[in-house]
């Protein structure tokens, strides 16, 4: 019962011009049979001028002020030709007008527009002996009190109304935007995530994939002469294959809405696979980790960690088997990480690079608002050099 109740309310608030019909019709066709019921009965002027002052209501929301005009001019002619003796409208039906015009247009429009009504009403009404002077202690309808009384009270409720119309419209616009504004930094954080991850699925990839790349060209030099070393670089590829894999799985894991753990990301407790991977390939790597480097933030780790696979990764693919020198410190609130290698031996054939894993080093340092150096030494040897503030640490 009661959801019925509602669901017609629903109904009928969805369509306002129902509301104007049952008003304006149903005030009309009373007014008229009552009428009609009088003794004698009323000339056609009269019933005409008498409709006038509910007739205009079908228009009252679309044409506010000309229905007010209207209602008022036919008050004032209905006072001053008086087609049916002893018959008053009174005030009732201008208040339905003032409430509408008060509802659906500014202040600015319905109280200079309340006023002249009111003003023509009360005059019409005095002048033709209709309405006592005003009263302050009677509200009777042949009084100008009542006048004044009424149509105030209904200027007030629909300047009320108005002002709950336009905070309601307000606070729906003010949702739709912050829907809209969710569903663009639900996108954006969406594309920012997948960038994120594929910059550490292209750091994973390259670096594991160009230590496999080595360790082949090392077993195809040596199959022939030492098949048992070969055999070893062979076992080295197949190691690097497999943890390739499980890197690829954890990132990839990220992508599928799974219940299980992914696994841990990636820290600076782990830097020794990334050593032990870089030596298979035939390297040799002195790395000096500072006292810190546990206390550094989780966020900064991450990015430590994939800097660090991509400058031991490029070592792999365009020096081959080098010296290497890594160190990490933590000093001053920030990370410090440092690849150095010596120049590539002469028998290595580089891998060829994309170019995208030094940009991804940059955006990373870029992100903590960290500082990058990257380029040749000296000796032909190549230095990458990037420190990682903690206070841009997210």
């Amino acid at each position: 019962m009661t959801a019925g109740l509602r669901g017609a309310r629903a109904w009928i608030t969805g369509r306002p011009w129902l509301t104007d019909i049952a008003l304006g019709g149903g005030l009309t066709v009373f007014d008229v049979v009552t009428l009609l019921g009088r003794t004698p009965t009323p000339s056609a002027a009269g019933l005409a001028l008498w409709g006038l002052q509910t007739v205009p209501l079908f228009w009252r929301r679309r044409r506010p002020r000309l229905v007010l005009a209207a209602m008022t001019v036919g008050f004032v002619l209905f006072a001053v030709i008086d087609p049916v003796p002893g018959k008053t409208p009174g005030p009732y039906f201008l208040i339905f007008a003032v409430f509408a015009l008060a509802r659906c247009a500014p202040a600015t429009v319905s109280v200079p527009g309340t006023l002249l009504s009111l003003a023509a009403a009360v005059t019409a009404d005095l002048l033709s002996g209709r309405s006592g002077p005003l009263r302050l202690d009677s509200l009777e309808p042949t009084t100008a009190t009542a006048f004044v009384a009424f149509l105030s009270v209904a200027w007030l409720l629909g300047y009320g109304a108005r002002r709950i119309d336009l905070g309601t419209r307000r606070l729906r616009d003010l949702n739709d935007r912050l829907r809209a504004q969710q569903e663009i930094n639900a996108r954006q954080a969406v594309v920012t995530e997948r960038a994120r991850i594929a910059r550490d699925l292209h750091d994973v990839v390259a670096h594991h994939v160009s230590a496999i790349a080595v360790q082949a060209r090392s077993a195809e030099d040596v199959l022939q002469d030492d098949p048992r070393l070969a055999l070893q670089g062979v076992t080295r590829i197949a190691e690097t294959a497999d943890v390739a894999l499980v890197e690829m799985r954890r990132i990839l894991g990220l992508l599928a809405a799974q219940r299980e753990d992914p696994g841990p990301e990636p820290s600076l407790r782990h830097v020794d696979r990334l050593f032990d991977a870089t030596e298979a390939t035939g390297c040799r790597v002195a790395a000096t980790l500072g006292p810190s480097i546990d206390a550094v933030p989780s966020a900064v780790q991450v990015s430590a960690y994939r800097i660090l696979q991509e400058a031991l990764t490029n070592v792999i693919k365009h020096a081959g088997p080098t010296d290497v020198q890594v160190a990490l410190r933590a000093a001053d609130a920030a990370l410090t990480v440092e690849v150095e290698n010596g120049p590539a031996a002469a028998v290595h054939r580089p891998v060829p690079g994309s170019g995208r894993g030094l940009m991804g080093v940059r955006e990373r340092v870029l992100a903590f608002g960290g500082a990058l150096e990257a380029g040749p030494r000296p000796d032909g040897g190549w230095r990458v050099h990037a420190t990682l503030p903690f206070q841009g640490a997210r």
